[in-house]
């Protein structure tokens, strides 16, 4: 796991919106899911699948980008500044 992320990575719904507070986007797409919250410093999709059918989705991929024009940053960094806010 990449130092930074944990707690993100494996964390389902719940356990996000806890660290994050509620999604911008909340996009189901089959059984997967994706999660963006945002804030002035940054852009985080958390994409999030089941492990097996019929199981909760958990956190598996996380992207990071500045809010001001789409150019990917630090993920863990991004994860730091938004669980501050």
């Amino acid at each position: 796991m990449m130092p930074g992320l944990e707690g993100v990575i494996g964390a389902n719904v719940n356990q996000l919106t806890r660290q994050f507070g509620s999604p911008r986007l909340d996009v189901w797409e089959g059984d997967a899911r994706k999660l963006q919250f945002s804030g002035s410093a940054c852009v985080l999709d958390i994409y999030l699948y089941p492990s097996a059918t019929g199981r909760e989705p958990q956190a598996t991929y996380v992207d990071a980008r500045r809010a001001s024009d789409g150019v990917d940053v630090d993920r863990a960094a991004c994860v730091s500044a938004l669980r501050k806010r």
